[in-house]
């Protein structure tokens, strides 16, 4: 059986290449709105972020995705601690 190629995708914050399922996507829609997509499905401007809680809270210090998004710092504190709660909730085994 042919094996499947697996996706790869660029860390924003860290541009390391790491298969599409160990990220984060966050999007940028039309109406300007950022948020962090946990399908990765959404309509809009999208990039990936590692789940990785160190990458993700050196980026929240040094303000990456507000220079990525080119948005102030009040519209993407949501969406880092959206981030955050999703690296926890793939984190946590399913039973």
């Amino acid at each position: 059986m042919k094996q499947r190629k697996i996706p790869m995708r660029k860390c924003i914050l860290s541009n390391e290449m790491k298969p599409k399922q160990e990220m984060v996507r966050v999007v940028k829609n039309k109406e300007g709105e950022i948020f962090a997509d946990a399908t990765g499905k959404q309509n809009g401007r999208g990039a990936y972020v590692s789940m990785d809680l160190e990458i993700v809270n050196k980026a929240r210090e040094k303000k990456k995705l507000e220079q990525y998004f080119e948005a102030d710092t009040e519209t993407l504190n949501p969406v880092y601690d959206e981030i955050i709660r999703l690296i926890y909730r793939k984190m946590i085994p399913k039973r």
